[in-house]
């Protein structure tokens, strides 16, 4: 089994301080046993893993602010658990999710370390159906939009999770497949109020980043 060097990092959202073991570099995966061709993941996917990202950062304190009562929320791509820990504070139903086989360790280390209780991870694969998860109010995801194909198979789950009406957040820091993404959602009725974000302290306006809402009620699913 691969050995990988860790560190932790600390930072504050919302007034909570929150501990997160992440990776100590990126890219540290080589892959000698083939895991990857397994799991489904692109090169790209399976090396960022284990880094807190901007996006992730972004979608944190959004999480912070988002109504959350009465809500059953879905979160893809979660990677070392920030966002999904800050709803798990909040006392929100969260389900976790990646389809990464390091991201369950990961989440699990990180929730303790932050006394907090268990939160409900799958390990869900995005081009593969897994129709016992259910369906969400609520899908999130941070910086999911790197890859072209990754748009179609994001909107498919979603076509396939969400309730007739939900909302879907995306934080993303200015991919280009963002747009497709918003076209294939606009299909199944989805309206997007974009916010623009700065991914970091040297970032001046028009920021980077967005902050990605749509919304669809149950009227216009229905037609």
């Amino acid at each position: 089994m691969q050995v990988y060097a860790t560190r932790t990092e600390q930072l504050s959202i919302g007034g909570h301080t929150y501990r997160l073991r992440v990776l100590s570099d990126k890219r540290q995966f080589s892959d000698i046993d083939g895991h990857r061709a397994h799991s489904g993941l692109s090169a790209t996917q399976w090396g960022l893993f284990g880094q807190l990202w901007p996006s992730e950062r972004l979608l944190a304190q959004a999480m912070h602010r988002f109504a959350v009562d009465g809500k059953r929320i879905l979160e893809l791509g979660c990677g070392v658990g920030l966002a999904s820990l800050v709803l798990k504070r909040r006392g929100a139903d969260i389900v976790a999710s990646d389809p990464h086989p390091l991201a369950a360790s990961f989440l699990k280390y990180n929730t303790t370390l932050n006394a907090l209780p268990a939160v409900d991870y799958r390990r869900l694969s995005w081009d593969t159906p897994d129709p016992s998860i259910g369906r969400f109010d609520v899908i999130i995801a941070s910086d999911v939009l790197y890859e072209p194909a990754q748009a179609r198979f994001l909107a498919q789950i979603v076509e396939r999770h969400a309730y007739p009406s939900a909302e879907v957040l995306i934080t993303d820091p200015g991919h280009d497949h963002s747009q497709h993404f918003s076209q294939l959602l606009a299909e199944q009725h989805f309206t997007l109020a974009e916010e623009r974000c700065p991914m970091d302290d040297r970032d001046t306006p028009p920021y980077r980043g967005s902050l990605l809402h749509y919304m669809r009620r149950g009227k216009a699913f229905l037609g």
